[in-house]
């Protein structure tokens, strides 16, 4: 019974982060947008391809063998082999079509307003924190002057880093 409700309450976990809202609300969003740009297509691309033959795209074909005959009543071909270049070329400009409508209406302002935000940040101006290195190579050279019984070079200065840095522990 335990295990059940962990597993369950895992699976709440797992819905109530940020990243799967955000990714259903942008599953939802992306099929909403796809009927408009298929809309696009249809209604403006194909009839502007439709001045040169047939304002379907599924219509455009190639036979790849000799033997390709329509029949007489219907209009369409019963034999030989087809190529459906139509419905590749309209499944590619929709494609070409949504990509850019995302990326010029969503990535690159995106991409601008963030890099607004990123200048308006104050610059830190703090000095940096020293590195081991250089904490450790003070701390050699104080102990190696109080063993000397001479003063240290920088003296007081690693006496008080090496405070700082034991009382922030």
């Amino acid at each position: 019974m335990s295990e059940n409700k962990g597993v369950l309450q895992g699976f709440k976990e797992f819905l109530m982060r940020g990243n799967v809202i955000e990714l259903a609300v942008a599953v939802v969003v992306g099929a909403a947008f796809t009927n408009i740009v298929q809309a696009v297509v249809k209604g403006v691309i194909n009839p502007i391809i439709g001045a040169l033959g047939s304002q379907n795209l599924d219509h455009y074909k190639a036979c790849l063998s000799a033997s390709c005959h329509p029949d007489k009543k219907t209009g369409e071909f019963t034999d030989g082999i087809y190529v459906l270049w139509g419905s590749v070329l309209s499944a590619a400009l929709t494609f070409v079509i949504t990509a850019g409508v995302v990326y010029f209406l969503m990535i690159l302002p995106m991409n601008k307003w963030k890099a607004r935000q990123d200048a308006k940040k104050p610059a830190d101006d703090a000095p940096a924190d020293p590195t081991e290195i250089e904490l450790l190579t003070e701390i050699r050279d104080a102990l190696i002057a109080q063993r000397n019984g001479s003063p240290s070079p920088n003296g007081s200065a690693v006496g008080a880093t090496i405070i700082n840095q034991k009382t922030q522990r």
